[in-house]
């Protein structure tokens, strides 16, 4: 058999099931991993190996009777776990200790998978890189953030699913610096109870795969709501709009090539691909998106201001206090901008069944004090669309580079099949 390593979470469920492997083997195999590799990658900020060996042992005592049986998964770092410290990127939470486990992660323990460790993040999820986590396929090179130890911990074979979340880019960019598949659902799709709020009218749980059935598997383990099986798309082709927005100005050449090149194979195979035009309305969406992550992450980090100042990040402390500043009546406005954008989706897609984006400006930047521009994420966090990166191209140097597909609201079961058909003819 193949390093366990390197199968995919649905596959090695399969086997588990089968009793062709162990979740101890499979669990092992992780952890022999994270040894080879954590020192160059740095994806980890807390490992207890023994806590889950045991988790495996008694995965295969009690059989696979849940469908995430020996399966192990990452948890970001501002996602509280009872039995592992939640730092939230920050030393101000040194060492503490949640009473209990986020939902996502109770329902992964429900479903008998594996909690191999806590993944690094940036500081709250916002922007300060906090244990320098580094791009598996060049480590001068960012992974991506907030989500960067998960992104970078999928991507190098350490564990096969990884959770994250996205309150402006931090799935969908991450996902493609670092070759891997990322998938913000729906707004409010997955429940953030028991993870730290940055801007709770954006924050979106979403998580790392390294294939596309790992995506649709593992959110049905999440929610009820989706189905466990990738469904075939319904028609013959596919109506796809060319999303070169908000900004295209910011596509270094190996985006645009990587979004050109698979608008024009997608033609080629027979889909339908027109040029977006969005209506007037979303224009001037990504300063509405940063006055409301802002102001709200200045009301949500208030007990941190207030009483550790000292303790935030220069960066941080900056931010919040620009945010201070803003007007209430500009919050107010750039809220009722996001909810008449949102009122108006429906107009993007009336001739569009899914959106093709850039995913990111380009390859992964040098260097691991900024992880990357969000400025083709941020908007459609802001519309509560659900979103999915392909790791389709590499750019110049030799780096991953994914393409970003959009869909309605609501309607992740059939942005998930409409990546099914794009995903078999970019031959990804």
């Amino acid at each position: 058999m193949m390093d366990p390593s390197r199968l995919g979470a649905r596959e090695a469920a399969t086997l588990i099931a089968q009793r062709k492997l162990t979740a101890v083997e499979l669990t092992q195999a992780c952890l022999a991993r994270i040894e080879a590799r954590e020192n160059e990658v740095k994806a980890w900020i807390h490992l207890d190996s023994a806590a889950a060996l045991a988790q495996a042992h008694a995965c295969d005592a009690q059989g696979p009777v849940a469908p995430l049986y020996g399966v192990p998964v990452g948890v970001k770092d501002i996602i509280d776990t009872a039995d592992l410290p939640t730092e939230y990127g920050s030393p101000i939470y040194e060492g503490h200790r949640p009473g209990a486990d986020a939902d996502c992660v109770a329902r992964v323990r429900a479903a008998g998978g594996v909690v191999l460790g806590k993944t690094v993040t940036t500081e709250f999820a916002f922007r300060h890189p906090f244990g320098q986590t580094r791009n598996p396929h060049n480590s001068a090179r960012t992974p991506g953030g907030s989500s960067s130890g998960s992104a970078a911990a999928v991507a190098d074979f350490m564990v096969p699913l990884a959770f994250g979340t996205q309150t402006g880019g931090s799935v969908i960019r991450p996902a493609s610096y670092s070759g891997v598949y990322g998938y913000k659902p729906t707004f409010d799709t997955f429940s953030f109870r028991g993870i730290k709020a940055l801007a709770p009218g954006l924050d979106t749980l979403g998580y790392f795969a390294r294939n596309l059935d790992d995506l649709a598997w593992f959110g049905s383990v999440l929610s009820n709501g989706l189905p466990a099986t990738l469904q075939d798309w319904p028609g013959a082709s596919l109506r796809v709009g060319l999303a070169r927005i908000p900004d295209w100005s910011h596509a270094e050449p190996a985006t645009v090539n990587a979004v050109e090149s698979a608008a024009a194979l997608l033609t080629s195979e027979g889909a339908s691909v027109n040029e977006l035009a969005p209506p007037v309305i979303f224009a001037g969406l990504v300063e509405v998106h940063n006055t409301i992550k802002q102001v709200e992450a200045m009301h949500s980090l208030s007990p941190e201001r207030e009483a550790h100042t000292a303790q935030l990040s220069s960066e941080l402390r900056e931010i919040l206090q620009r945010a201070a500043a803003v007007p209430t009546e500009d919050y107010e406005n750039a809220v009722a901008r996001g909810r008449e954008a949102r009122a108006r989706i429906d107009e993007l897609f009336a001739e569009n069944d899914v959106l093709l984006a850039a995913s990111a400006p380009g390859e992964a930047p040098v260097g691991l004090g900024f992880t990357g521009d969000p400025i083709f994420n941020g908007v459609w966090t802001l519309l509560h669309v659900p979103c999915v990166t392909i790791p389709f191209d590499r750019g110049p140097n030799g780096l991953p580079v994914g393409v970003q597909l959009i869909g309605r609201p609501g309607e992740d079961a059939r942005l998930l099949s409409a990546t099914k058909w794009i995903a078999a003819r970019l031959g990804v």
